[in-house]
């Protein structure tokens, strides 16, 4: 499927944004008139890959004191240092380093089977079995664990960045905020989320080529490594029914099962009880660090029932797609498809009775999308970075014993809701955009919806309420882009 503005320049962030014109400063000010853009040698893609890359390595670099002896000499030390991972630690206590196969090998001590979907084991794995080379003591096999799997990860973050800057045609730039995202390089390594962040990534540009089977496959994939991208088949139901693409959503349905159930079946047969561990162990789990359910225990002094916790969190979940539903159907025009991805996946994670500070890399790229506007962006980055730290500091304070050293648990309930509030008012601007159309940066050249495939353009066929009128679609004049809810804007 083609785009109807395929054949004009992209769109420069640092025209249309005060923020990036600021920023850009660093570097000589923003793009002129007349420079000559997308050369063989430095395209938008290329550049935003080569910057993800130089940012994760930052993020590796930030680890240094933990890789070199933090993460073998006591607990304290690697929170102090704010350089956790969970890679070198599960390297042993999961049996990685033992020779053990994933789901189908018991492991001693508290954790009976591996704990993560079947495709992020088969990740650690394939990292374990490059790691057999490398001969010496046991910290000397985790760092080496540790090396090997930052460097697949680092590829999953090029990835991710790539396909965020081909996913809207005329706005590859965008991508720089997934690759310049600081969370991004702290939270990179803590664990294996960015391999479905990057399936995830790689679906969304799929599918906003017109390519839902495609789009599909690769969302069970995604699926397969994490819970989360099945999420983005509701809204995505939602929007083709106001649209009639019912054969196109159910290609993509279709594509879903078909890898999920590749992946995980030869598992579920034949290691039935590792296989399920990840899921009963999600239901199982308390609450736990990030959570506004952790604020309601440490304040009450009481530990929440952990079934009436699902259970409230499930209903709350629920309540929240059905807004979304209903925004869907009811808003001006319908809304873009990364807008309600990003708005599905922030409500499963504030309503989770678990927001471990590496879930913010699943909001990233579809905050890029939902909405490219650095100060905003940047606002929730700047929380996000402060929950990371106080997030190290309160387990510093727990592990340091009588000392007391760090951040005391009033101080870490303010960073927890800090980085709530601050997803909380990306959520609410994007719900503005969705109501406002004219407020979204994407349509304000003429778009409809650049990251939608084949809903870019389609006509509405139902329809709610206010919005029950025929399609306002934007008119594309020859002489430059002009939308029917008035807003005309040049890219410079």
């Amino acid at each position: 499927m083609t785009s109807v503005h395929e054949d004009r320049p992209p769109v420069r962030p640092t025209h249309q944004d005060k923020v990036a014109a600021a920023g850009s400063e660093l570097i000589g000010g923003p793009v002129g008139r007349w420079a000559r853009q997308g050369t063989d040698r430095l395209t938008p893609v290329r550049v935003v890959a080569l910057v993800a890359i130089g940012m994760f390595a930052l993020g590796m670099v930030q680890k240094i004191p933990c890789y070199e002896w933090a993460w073998f000499r006591g607990t304290s030390s690697q929170y102090t240092h704010a350089c956790y991972s969970d890679i070198p630690h599960l390297y042993l206590g999961r049996g990685f380093a033992d020779g053990l196969v994933p789901y189908f090998d018991r492991l001693t001590g508290d954790m009976q089977f591996l704990e993560y979907p079947v495709l992020t084991g088969l990740f650690m794995q394939v990292a374990a079995w490059l790691t057999m080379p490398f001969d010496g003591s046991v910290q000397e096999r985790e760092q080496a664990y540790w090396m090997v799997n930052a460097g697949m990860l680092m590829v999953c973050a090029a990835i991710t960045a790539v396909c965020v800057a081909g996913t809207h045609r005329r706005r590859p730039w965008d991508a720089l905020l997934v690759a310049l995202a600081p969370a991004l390089a702290l939270t990179a390594t803590i664990n294996w989320d960015l391999l479905a962040v990057a399936l995830t990534a790689a679906a969304m540009l799929m599918w906003s080529r017109g390519r839902p089977l495609a789009f599909g496959i690769l969302i069970g994939l995604a699926t397969a490594a994490k819970l989360y991208p099945v999420l983005l088949l509701g809204p995505l139901l939602v929007l083709c029914w106001r649209a009639g693409k019912y054969r196109e959503y159910g290609a993509a349905l279709l594509g879903a099962a078909g890898a999920w159930l590749l992946v995980n079946l030869p598992v579920m047969i034949f290691a039935p009880e590792g296989w399920k561990k990840f899921y009963t162990f999600s239901q199982e789990r308390s609450v736990d660090f990030g959570s506004f359910w952790l604020i309601i225990t440490q304040r009450t002094g009481k530990q929440l029932d952990v079934e009436a916790v699902n259970a409230y969190a499930t209903l709350l979940m629920v309540v929240l797609c059905a807004g979304i539903a209903a925004l869907t159907l009811t808003a001006p025009r319908r809304p873009r498809f990364a807008q309600l991805a990003f708005l599905v996946v922030a409500a499963f994670i504030l309503t989770n009775k678990v927001y471990s500070p590496q879930y913010v890399l699943w909001l990233i790229p579809l905050a890029a999308l939902a909405r490219p506007r650095w100060r905003d962006f940047l606002i929730w980055q700047a929380c996000e970075v402060m929950y990371y730290l106080g997030i190290w500091m309160y387990l510093a304070y727990t592990t340091s014993g009588d000392k007391q050293r760090g951040l005391p648990p009033e101080g870490y309930q303010l960073a927890i809701a800090l980085h709530l509030l601050a997803t909380l008012y990306l959520c609410a601007v994007v719900v503005r955009d969705i109501l406002k159309p004219e407020r979204d940066l994407v349509r304000r050249d003429g778009s409809d919806d650049p990251s939608g495939g084949v809903l870019d353009g389609a006509e509405d066929t139902f329809v709610l309420g206010k919005a029950a009128h025929p399609p306002r679609h934007a008119q594309h004049h020859s002489e430059g882009p002009q939308v029917q809810w008035g807003i005309t804007r040049a890219d410079g």
